[in-house]
């Protein structure tokens, strides 16, 4: 959530830095990445042109191209492989002491997937190099110990442990597969799993996109990267909102009552919610809603719940939802902007459209996972100050572009790190899920051509020169002070 006022724009100013001519590094070949692999993680890796394994990144442009694709080229395949390969052995998951992620592994993927050819492919990967931190060495010792669940539950939350935890989930995938492991350290129900899936949730829901990825991409390297980066992430935000909210909906699975974008409306009725979060908040989740309103927040994401029955129903209105408030998050007086928080729960809905359909999860952990997104959803549009939404606003903009040139444009958008191509991916594929329900749930409020006017807004608004790309906190006034008025 929120950081520093003077780190907001770290990223674009290390990505504009005279740095970044200097630091141009090449992919390392091959037979010296196995090399560096086994003395990072002490796992022996296979042949990396052979399939993909725990420790070997290997996409298939026929069976690895995700659950929205355009276009993906195996010359492509080839070198997102490398590359994810390259950063995998070199890279740690944070680029800075603060906590930011390191979005490689997010972008690859993403632009790989919309057709990205190799040189855009590189370009994307070296723009996004010289401000990472070095992976730091496995201590053999301390994964050794991490079986026993006292010393596992030791390591928990701290950074230094990643490349730890990261060869130790290797070791597990590698043995055990992708299946058990989620079951066994995330939906177990005992104390460790609850824990790791509080920590699955945090960092802005970092690792949940990240160990989506290797899911949506079938790549258990990246399943991997995903539950070591949950392990090091705090689990706050479970021990407050996720578990309470759970213990006050009953039990898991309750048919649903209301839908998603009916407790939004709720919620954005609500004064109290409005009043629990101010602009001085460091925390804007932490602070501000679950310190000053945390019972009424709690009221309402108790009631998403969804059932057996309701799967495809509720994963549409999810969707839709988020993409309803990131998109009309707007001010009448303002360039259109989307909001940087916001976009992350639509970027991370894309996801559970393979979530709900994995046969080695069972229906009750598929359940919990679509009923903490939606809780999620809903707390992270009040914590950005439970803003206007102005569907009219966006339902007139001009749709110039079709999907095909949009995605070209996020492909080849030079300061984005990933945050954009998810987006346009991300909403092209909401529109394939939602398009079904639109005759027989009139109330849905993305629909028709208004998801092709979402993606313009989103190439046109951060393709700005000397603009940042998002808002953030779009409720308050103060996020929109850098912005010109369109007036």
């Amino acid at each position: 959530d929120p950081v520093p006022r003077f780190l907001m724009n770290i990223h674009r100013y290390y990505k504009l830095s005279l740095l970044r001519p200097i630091i141009q590094p090449s992919l390392v070949p091959t037979s010296r990445l196995k090399t560096q692999l086994i003395s990072n993680t002490g796992i022996k890796s296979r042949t990396l042109s052979t399939m993909a394994t725990a420790t070997n990144i290997h996409l298939s442009p026929t069976a690895d191209s995700g659950i929205y694709s355009s276009n993906v080229r195996e010359d492509s395949a080839r070198t997102a492989s490398e590359i994810l390969q390259e950063d995998m052995a070199k890279h740690h998951v944070f680029f800075n002491d603060s906590g930011f992620h390191n979005h490689i592994p997010h972008h690859i993927l993403s632009i790989y997937a919309l057709g990205a050819t190799p040189e855009q492919i590189r370009a994307a990967y070296q723009g996004n190099t010289g401000y990472q931190r070095p992976v730091r060495p496995t201590d053999q010792e301390v994964v050794l110990s991490m079986r026993d669940k006292v010393k596992f539950k030791e390591y928990l939350g701290k950074e230094k442990h990643y490349p730890n935890y990261l060869a130790f989930f290797q070791q597990e995938l590698d043995k055990k597969g992708t299946g058990d492991v989620l079951k066994e350290y995330v939906f177990a129900g005992d104390e460790r799993a609850e824990d790791m899936l509080c920590r699955v949730f945090g960092g802005l829901i970092h690792p949940l996109i990240h160990l989506g990825f290797g899911l949506e991409f079938n790549q258990p390297a990246i399943v991997a990267q995903g539950l070591a980066q949950a392990a090091v992430h705090d689990n706050w935000i479970g021990r407050e909102f996720f578990l309470p909210a759970e213990r006050m909906a009953g039990e898991v699975g309750k048919p649903g009552q209301k839908s998603l974008l009916q407790l939004l409306n709720e919620i954005r009725a609500d004064r109290a919610l409005k009043d629990s979060v101010r602009w001085a908040d460091q925390n804007k989740i932490r602070d501000g809603v679950l310190t000053r309103a945390p019972g009424v927040m709690l009221k309402y994401a108790a009631q998403f719940t969804v059932s057996e029955e309701q799967v495809d129903e509720r994963l549409a209105d999810m969707i839709n939802t988020v993409v309803y408030y990131t998109s009309t998050a707007q001010r009448h007086d303002r360039e259109m902007k989307l909001d940087f928080f916001l976009i992350h729960c639509l970027n991370s809905s894309i996801f559970f459209s393979k979530i709900v359909k994995l046969p080695y999860l069972d229906q009750q952990s598929k359940l919990r996972l679509l009923e903490w997104k939606g809780r999620m959803d809903l707390l992270m549009y009040t914590s950005r100050g439970t803003p206007d939404l102005l569907l009219e606003e966006v339902a007139k903009y001009p749709a110039k572009e079709n999907w095909s040139q949009i995605f070209a444009r996020s492909v080849a958008h030079p300061d984005d790190d990933g945050h954009l191509a998810k987006l346009t991916r991300a909403l092209a594929h909401g529109q394939k899920v939602c398009e079904p329900y639109e005759s027989s749930n009139p109330q849905m409020p993305i629909r028709g051509d208004v998801w092709l006017r979402i993606g313009n807004i989103a190439v046109d608004s951060t393709f700005e020169e000397g603009k940042p790309m998002w808002v953030r906190s779009t409720g308050f006034d103060e996020a929109w002070e850098p912005e010109g008025s369109r007036l």
